[in-house]
């Protein structure tokens, strides 16, 4: 099912995630992306059981072509999309092959747990004018 946006699906319980989605929403100013967490029913939805099973524990960016993108082709898609300055940092990134990439990004999603504090509130309060890029409110009206 192709989106007409791309969708960030993240680990709700995860500090790092918190923080990213937080840096994403103050810099996607063209409000390209919406999120969700992965236990949500917009993420069963959107991705098919035999390949949700099979995902690391990792954000997640589902494109608007349907295309899923995970660990650093994911971090460089969004810093990509979000331009500027971030679409230097992607560039920098490129240079190095994907193994290398994803394995720096498997070491910090091992230690994020122990280095970011997990949130309190699972479910941030989301100011109004932004509750349209968090797709758990379409659940819960």
């Amino acid at each position: 099912m192709a989106e007409t946006f791309d969708t960030i699906f993240y680990d709700g319980r995860c500090g790092l995630c918190h923080r990213w989605v937080k840096f994403t929403v103050l810099h996607d100013k063209s409000g390209n992306f919406r999120f969700a967490t992965r236990d949500t029913e917009h993420f069963r939805n959107s991705i098919t059981e035999d390949v949700r099973t099979t995902l690391p524990p990792t954000i997640l960016v589902f494109t608007r072509e349907g295309k899923l993108l995970l660990r650093s082709d994911a971090t460089i898609y969004i810093l990509t999309t979000l331009g500027g300055p971030w679409r230097k940092y992607a560039t920098l990134l490129k240079f190095f092959p994907r193994p290398l990439r994803d394995l720096g990004y498997r070491f910090i999603a091992t230690v994020r747990h122990y280095i970011f504090t997990r949130p309190e509130n699972v479910c941030p309060v989301v100011p109004e004018e932004l509750r349209n890029r968090f797709l758990i409110y379409d659940e819960q009206q």
